[in-house]
């Protein structure tokens, strides 16, 4: 039986594309059926690969390949979601948070794909729909987080925040991001919302640079609704899921954010704690910057 793999890379990149050409020259050595994304197969310029277009893409595939930063695993993932399959991120850009392995592991991460040596974890996600008068429901999905963000620089937000059915609070802010614990090391944590460990189920909202005496980061239930109001009366807003999927959005559209239908499966090679994985990525002081005191 035929072994299929998708393979996602950054081809604006030459670094990337060689990185890409060794993985599925391997592959394909293997006895895989590599497929890549047509608008990228020019660039590979590999024969052999099957260049596939459209949502369809990782249908029936064994694995995805991310090769690039978390860009480039985030795009992967749409193409992996629908057709659950396992994705498995090779960082080649900076800090590459979702990424599994690094480049110095790439030829151990392919022999172990190819002995089906790693286990897959599912990683909670966010359905998200925006409605409002006179424009069609827009309804979109995030890996990290949605963000309700507004549109224009000089003015002020308003934003009304439900939890539950139950008003919470109205914020004059920059915006309210809603992340999953994957992405609370991304957007969240940027704007001041606590770490939380991706084996934890639950939802994260954080308020965007809120004038309001009550601004806290929340972390919820996974079962949680969030419904974000933007004021009838206040500038254009705009909605952004995980920086790629971005919707305008006029005042008095209502944004509701829950837990996803489909969760993306992530490719784990080796049991390696989170606390290293914090450690390694945010180059944490474990020996303090004031040295040790033995």
């Amino acid at each position: 039986m035929s072994r299929t793999a998708l393979l996602v890379t950054h081809t604006g990149r030459r670094r990337s594309t060689e990185h890409a050409r060794t993985v599925a020259g391997d592959l394909i050595a293997a006895g895989f059926e590599v497929r890549v994304v047509a608008e990228e197969a020019d660039d590979l310029d590999l024969p052999g690969v099957v260049p596939v277009t459209g949502p369809e893409a990782a249908e029936g595939a064994e694995i995805v390949f991310a090769l690039g930063g978390d860009g480039t695993f985030l795009r992967a993932a749409e193409l992996a979601r629908p057709a659950k399959a396992p994705l498995l991120g090779i960082n080649l850009g900076k800090v590459g948070f979702l990424a599994e392995a690094e480049i110095d592991d790439l030829d151990r991460a392919v022999r172990d794909v190819v002995g089906r040596n790693y286990t897959v974890d599912e990683r909670l996600t966010l359905d998200v729909t925006a409605e409002f008068d006179g424009g069609p429901t827009i309804e979109s999905w995030a890996l990290n987080e949605v963000s309700v963000e507004k549109g224009e620089r000089a003015q002020m937000l308003e934003l009304l925040v439900d939890v539950d059915g139950r008003p919470l609070s109205r914020y004059g802010c920059d915006g309210v991001v809603c992340a999953t614990p994957t992405g609370s090391t991304a957007y969240a944590f940027s704007g001041g919302g606590p770490v939380v460990w991706p084996e934890v189920e639950a939802l994260l909202l954080v308020p965007i640079s809120a004038h309001a005496l009550f601004s806290r980061p929340l972390v919820t239930a996974p079962t949680s609704t969030f419904s974000i109001t933007v004021d009838p009366f206040t500038t254009l807003a705009v909605l952004c899921c995980d920086g790629r999927r971005v919707y305008d959005l006029p005042p008095g559209a209502r944004v509701t954010v829950r837990r996803g239908a489909l969760p993306v499966r992530i490719v784990r090679l080796r049991d390696r704690p989170f606390t290293d994985r914090l450690v390694a990525k945010f180059d944490l002081p474990v020996h303090g910057w004031r040295g040790s005191r033995r």
